[in-house]
């Protein structure tokens, strides 16, 4: 009889303790999955190759243990982080679409291409400028410009008339508050880069298309420049009268302009802005939708760890190789305009 007591007590005494083990489970007090989930044994980072791959791999070497600590910061014990280069922007996609790499540093265009497998988490910051304006003559009125200690997330491209006859017309008429029409652009010669280039291609045609259904190649004379260095070359020679460019070029092409290209007047005086390209936003910090490891919490710990690290000294060092000065948190919407400039790019490349 005691036995059969004994046996009975055991029986009750374990089924008691398997409980406590499934509550335990259930709460996160034992070993459950939270704690689980901040143990990552690998997080891979895949950088495009914009520099020669070496010197991004021995630049971004510090960001393995920066990245670490500020996770350990969050609760998550990370055992390696691994820095890739891709062969090139579309290999950096296509391993975020696989799952094969969890984060990837890319530029907003092949994000958009890539956004089926990606997801961006922040937009790289870099030095504004002291004007942001869509008017063109507002940046006529407050010339020069220049850089601002304000951190921005976008970038504009503008279109330049120089000092020639025809470009001073076509500035006289935007000063004075009137609006160009297409057959005024149409009647100058353009100075743009190559058909990949945001600032100098891309994003002009998306401005010509949003406001006379025309494009690049409607323009009856254009010349296609090597560098921004002989587009302003050319525009000071007058051997064209308006260029599309990055904002801050005229503050990159001052000096030489007066020195190398022989004008007797400033930069600032014989030239001026007769058109504001849509906001080309930064560089993206995007994160893989099919990575094992990438979930909400993740994402979260990510956007402050990289915020973190650029607003050290240390982290400003090391993604300097980019031309990044720091991250803000980004939402897919902000890079609406890189999708209508891509779907336009298609679209001429089909014709």
């Amino acid at each position: 009889m005691k036995k059969i007591v004994m046996l009975m007590l055991v029986l009750v005494m374990g089924i008691a303790l398997a409980a406590c083990g499934s509550d335990d489970k259930k709460s996160g007090s034992g070993s459950g999955s939270d704690d689980d989930d901040k143990k990552i044994d690998k997080l891979s980072i895949a950088f495009v190759p914009s520099r020669d791959p070496e010197e991004i791999i021995t630049a971004t070497e510090p960001l393995k243990e920066l990245l670490k600590s500020q996770l350990h910061d969050q609760g998550y014990d990370v055992n390696e982080v691994e820095i890739t280069v891709g062969t090139n922007y579309e290999a950096v996609g296509e391993a975020l679409s696989a799952g094969t790499t969890d984060i990837g540093l890319i530029p907003g265009g092949t994000y958009v291409l890539y956004d089926d497998g990606a997801e961006v988490i922040l937009t790289a910051t870099r030095a504004g400028l002291s004007l942001d304006s869509d008017d063109p003559a507002e940046w006529n009125k407050n010339k020069p410009t220049e850089k601002s200690d304000t951190q921005a997330n976008s970038y504009r491209a503008l279109l330049i008339a120089g000092p020639s006859e025809k470009g001073r017309a076509l500035a006289d008429k935007v000063n004075n508050g009137e609006k160009l029409a297409f057959e005024d652009l149409d009647n100058v010669s353009w100075n743009v880069m190559s058909s990949s280039s945001p600032a100098g291609y891309i994003y002009p045609a998306l401005w010509l298309d949003e406001h006379f259904g025309k494009t690049i190649t409607d323009l009856s004379k254009v010349v296609q420049a090597d560098s921004y260095g002989s587009a302003f070359a050319r525009l000071a020679a007058d051997q064209t009268d308006v260029l599309v460019t990055y904002a801050d070029a005229r503050i990159d092409f001052e000096e030489n302009w007066t020195s190398e290209f022989d004008r007797k007047n400033s930069i600032w005086d014989e030239t001026d802005v007769i058109g504001v390209m849509p906001a080309i936003y930064n560089d993206t910090v995007s994160v893989s939708k099919n990575s094992d490891i990438m979930n909400d919490d993740l994402k979260t710990a990510l956007q402050k760890a990289f915020i973190n690290i650029g607003n050290s000294e240390e982290g400003k060092e090391v993604i300097a190789i980019y031309s990044h000065d720091g991250y803000q948190n980004a939402k897919d919407s902000d890079y609406d305009n890189e999708r209508k400039a891509q779907e336009l790019v298609q679209e001429l490349s089909s014709n």
